[in-house]
């Protein structure tokens, strides 16, 4: 292990376990690993445990582990293959023997932005076959299918004279390469552990990391560590770290500098101080990405571990990647074209305002929102073109082979921007090679300027410690009712200010109640009534909430699973006057939520303090004293900005208005929120005079919140929204047209991917499971895998709003 500084996640010193390197394999170059013991060990207990990340999703199966090639269970063992059954679900991880079937999870492992712990414990002596082959993911144990493995069955893993692979299927082989990252490869001979025995719970982030292994190894026992790159031997790429000496034999890596380098720096953990050269910092580094590709692509192929990419078709592609550039600080990375037809380009785009768009051309040309015009000097093949992003000046740097083209202004902190490369060219192909600093750079970067790599993606303000992490400031709790009068519900890790409540097998009410009009007041978003006075959620402590009977037997009914979805407002009650109507105000300005009640004065072009400090992306505003129609109202950034129109929570009708009484302002044109008040109209739905309103608002925050809008594209390959944290809950709806459902995933109704339980926050129907409507949620943000109308109709727009489970700093595929 090196002796470089480890930081903690936060960035102060630790003596965390460190991660050095980590080995590439690329399926095109036939990587693998051999090994053939020279004695048996223990053929029927043994664990495999390794840390994964992968870069490409199944086209054919990709297998791990394996060793024999005969034609019985005996002689013929895979593990951790990734897989399918029938004619899905795609990407399941499996354990096989020749003719009896070993494991086969449930879950999916579609996530190519982040690392993955796997445990494979396998233990044929068991009585029960369940226990026979265990598998858990970064520490959770997997449901699946039940081993077939007869008991006490010897296998090939660990037999003598037996050649063993690592990255492809042996019989026939080898061939079915991997492809992705491994690390921390670990075979323990002789004993069936758990994954405490490798990883652990980090106490100020909640997410599963590795940890040194203390254990002993048994007669084939290993550990690749792969931190040895100084040739591609077995006795330095391959090399036994555990004292067994069972090295491993590397076949088509490569440790020459440049885009062949299979020794990265891209580990699960975050550590080292960056200098500018790249390939020294450690942690989950950016590459491509193939979940978020311009769905005009008629042939892009990706390698290298997505650090490479070549097309050839008619058109302009583009690619993007597993970042956006951070808010906040300075980046920099390469980009070398091998191969170019014709003019292309690179740089950053913002999907949001396309003005912003900024690509440095290889014809010399810059392009900034569409517009061409003269920038620096031309570029081609074999030239380092770097780019160097301040989003604190607000500038962006083009490099050719280390020399300036000159700064162009960007929109500073807030704005997004993707980084996007053009990987074909009109009537041509093209192949890119990018490095985001997982291997050194060409020429070290301007000072100042860091890899993109989670070690140095800044502190997120939710999430980084025990006290800010993203649970206690939104969480998801399940509990069954009972039909008392009171119920505790516990685990919620906070005193809740919003709780919003369902029954899921029930055809029953949505729930809302919050502390700012007091426990006991329900109002629900399926219909349009009025507040009424119940025992729905009759009290709030600071650990939950308890629910009673009466009205609140919809989510207290004896035998039924309810969820809570909860947020936390900063646990007190202010007066706000920032506004032209004086409010009742809960935030925080942490979390960017807080809950207003306010009462109408049917005047045009009123102001409402809302207590956040920022403009606001998503607003629900309900009547507790009538129920207009629409009484709902949604106000969503993304779609409703500076037109005059609304959504409305109970309803499934598309994006409505301008209305006849201007809803928000009464020009119907301006920007509805400040970063201390939101407008409205006299529209009676939300401003009649001497009703009541509740007015629940949120601001985006960098790692824990986001609200936007994709468009659908009708295929199960559906398009990719990047949030910068992996989503506890996603609600969206489709705003374009009408007749579809608001729509909720959560992580506790959906543990694994595909997330596809859904509810609906304008209906009072039951939970279903739809793969029509189905995400992947992933470490960055999710991917719509559904055809559905309601959730990705080719064409179609649609609104969303995430709230985090962890900041992508720091979490883990799922």
């Amino acid at each position: 292990m090196s002796g470089i500084q480890q930081l903690l996640l936060g960035g102060a010193p630790s003596a965390a376990y460190q991660i050095e390197r980590s080995l590439r394999f690329n399926s095109a170059d036939s990587a693998y690993l051999n090994r053939t013991p020279a004695s048996a060990g223990n053929r029927r207990t043994f664990t495999i445990s390794y840390w994964i990340k992968r870069t490409a999703l199944l086209t054919s199966p990709q297998y791990l582990f394996s060793a024999g090639s005969g034609t019985s269970d005996s002689t013929w063992f895979t593990l951790g293959t990734f897989d399918w059954t029938g004619s899905g679900p795609y990407d399941i991880a499996v354990s096989s023997t020749w003719s009896s079937g070993g494991i086969s999870t449930n879950a999916l492992f579609r996530d190519v932005s982040a690392w993955y712990h796997f445990v494979w414990a396998v233990d044929t002596t068991q009585a029960s076959a369940s226990n026979r082959i265990k598998v858990w993911v970064n520490g959770v144990l997997q449901t699946g299918t039940t081993p077939a493995i007869s008991q006490n069955t010897d296998l090939a893993w660990n037999n003598s004279g037996v050649v063993h692979y690592i990255g492809a299927r042996i019989d026939g082989g080898p061939r079915q390469f991997f492809n992705g990252y491994l690390t921390e490869i670990y075979n323990i001979d002789g004993q069936a552990l758990t994954p405490s025995s490798f990883g652990e719970t980090d106490t100020d982030t909640g997410v599963w990391k590795p940890k040194k292994y203390t254990g002993t190894y048994g007669t084939n026992g290993f550990y690749l560590n792969f931190s040895d790159n100084s040739g591609t031997t077995s006795t330095t790429l391959g090399k036994d770290s555990s004292g067994n000496g069972n090295n491993w034999t590397p076949n088509n890596f490569s440790v020459t500098a440049g885009a062949g380098n299979d020794s990265l720096v891209d580990t699960p953990t975050n550590y080292g101080t960056d200098t500018g050269a790249g390939g020294e910092v450690r942690g989950n580094y950016c590459t491509l990405n193939p979940l978020d590709q311009d769905l005009a692509v008629l042939s892009v192929t990706l390698s290298n571990g997505n650090l490479t990419a070549s097309g050839s078709s008619y058109g302009v592609s583009v690619y993007r990647c597993t970042y956006q550039v951070p808010q906040s600080g300075k980046w920099y990375w390469e980009s070398v074209y091998t191969a170019i037809t014709s003019a292309v380009l690179f740089g950053i785009r913002s999907y949001a305002t396309g003005s912003s768009d900024v690509q440095y051309l290889s014809n010399g040309l810059k392009n900034i929102g569409g517009t061409t015009s003269a920038y620096g000097s031309s570029w081609t093949t074999n030239d380092v073109i770097g780019i160097a992003v301040d989003r604190d000046a607000g500038t962006v740097t083009f490099y050719k082979n280390n020399s300036s083209q000159g700064a162009i202004s960007i929109p500073t902190n807030s704005a997004t921007f993707d980084i996007a490369f053009n990987t074909t060219s009109p009537y041509g192909s093209t192949t890119v090679n990018v490095n985001f600093g997982q291997r050194p750079f060409a020429y070290t970067a301007p000072s100042g300027f860091k890899a993109l790599c989670t070690q140095n993606l800044p502190t997120p303000t939710i999430g980084a410690t025990s006290t800010t992490q993203a649970g206690k400031f939104f969480n998801v709790v399940l509990w069954t009712g009972n039909s008392t009068a009171s119920q505790a519900i516990t685990g919620v890790g906070f005193q809740p200010d919003l709780v919003w409540a369902k029954s899921r097998p029930a055809n029953s009410g949505q729930d809302w109640v919050d502390a700012v009009r007091g426990a006991t007041k329900n109002i629900q978003s399926n219909n349009t009534g009025a507040e009424t006075t119940s025992n729905t959620v009759i009290s709030f402590q600071s650990d939950g909430f308890t629910v009673g009977d009466g009205l609140g037997y919809d989510i207290n009914k004896s035998g039924e699973s309810t969820v809570g979805w909860c947020w936390n407002a900063g646990g007190s009650n202010a007066t706000n006057t920032s506004g032209t109507i004086t409010s009742t105000v809960r935030a925080s300005t942490t979390a960017g939520f807080s809950i207003v009640t306010y009462t109408g004065n049917a005047t045009s072009n009123q102001t409402v303090g809302h207590g956040l400090g920022k403009a606001v992306d998503m607003l629900i505003i309900k009547s507790r004293t009538s129920n207009p129609s629409p009484s709902w109202i949604v106000w969503h950034r993304s779609v409703c900005s500076g037109n005059g129109k609304a959504l409305a929570l109970e309803e499934q009708n598309a994006l409505q208005g301008p209305f006849v009484t201007p809803m928000w302002d009464s020009s119907n044109t301006t920007t509805q929120s400040s970063s201390t008040t939101f407008t409205i109209g006299a529209n009676t739905s939300i401003n009649t005079s001497g009703h009541n309103y509740v007015a629940y608002c949120f601001a985006p925050v960098e790692g824990y919140s986001a609200f936007g809008s994709y468009t659908g594209n009708g295929s199960t390959d559906g398009p990719f929204v990047y949030t910068g944290f992996r989503p506890r809950m996603i609600i969206f709806k489709r705003s374009s047209a009408g007749g579809n459902d608001w729509r909720i995933i959560d992580t506790s109704r959906s543990p694994y991917n595909q997330g596809d339980q859904a509810l609906y926050p304008n209906s009072a129907i039951a939970e279903a499971a739809s793969g029509n409507d189905a995400f992947d949620i992933l470490s960055n943000g999710f991917k719509q895998r559904g055809t559905s109308e309601a959730s990705n109709g080719s064409g179609s727009t649609y609104i969303y709003a995430a709230f985090a489970e962890f900041p992508f700093k720091f979490s883990l595929a799922r």
